[in-house]
């Protein structure tokens, strides 16, 4: 986990998510950041924001209990976020967002749960790694947090059903980087679709996570 001080995290959050809104991977009030502070507190984004618009000084500050300590309410999701940081204390933070062809991948029937994406390229094997698909719960729902609790032991990047993808990293440049690379890899899978694929082979797959650790 990168140290970082909360005035230069607040105003990463603000950046990154408009960057992220501009890119068009968010839209309306959908998605959340995180950031986690040396002191295990987090700073996310607030309930019914914009990640187009935000203002750092609004940015939630959350215990790791949940309480809010200041700025606006948080996002209804910050208990998934605290229970990733529970489990990855690696993480400084977090991106969750509902891109449309990450999504899409959400919404399809599969019958591998533990991998959803194929390894088209390189840099998702490197970048995003394994994504395994987590059951469907509602917005809000707290048994939520357990079911990415228990992924997030061995993942850094999972995928809610009928929802979207949770990116975890060392700091926040680091989780937008690893989300591009997914929704790009999502967007290569449906426009590839019953055509014949060469995918990397187990062999290759295997030499990238030697050699990049990933």
């Amino acid at each position: 986990m990168t140290s970082i001080r909360e005035d230069e995290a607040r105003a990463e959050i603000a950046h990154h998510g408009k960057l992220l809104y501009e890119r068009r991977l968010a839209h309306g009030s959908a998605g959340n950041l995180s950031v986690r502070l040396g002191d295990g507190s987090i700073l996310v984004t607030p309930t019914n924001s914009s990640l187009g618009t935000l203002t750092p000084e609004r940015i939630s500050k959350v215990s790791p209990e949940g309480v809010l300590i200041s700025g606006d309410p948080p996002s209804k999701e910050a208990f998934f976020h605290l229970a990733v940081y529970d489990e990855r204390p690696q993480a400084g933070a977090i991106v969750h967002l509902h891109s449309t062809h990450a999504v899409a991948v959400s919404c399809l029937c599969h019958e591998d749960t533990t991998n959803v994406l194929p390894p088209m390229t390189a840099y998702h094997v490197m970048r995003v790694g394994r994504l395994p698909l987590l059951p469907y719960y509602r917005p809000g729902d707290r048994r939520l947090a357990e079911a990415v609790r228990e992924t997030a032991k061995t993942h850094h990047a999972l995928l809610l059903a009928n929802h979207g993808p949770i990116i975890s990293a060392k700091s926040l440049a680091e989780a937008v980087s690893i989300y591009e690379e997914l929704e790009e890899t999502a967007k290569l899978f449906f426009l590839v679709g019953d055509r014949p694929v060469s995918l990397l082979t187990c062999e290759e797959v295997t030499e990238l996570e030697a050699v990049f650790g990933s």
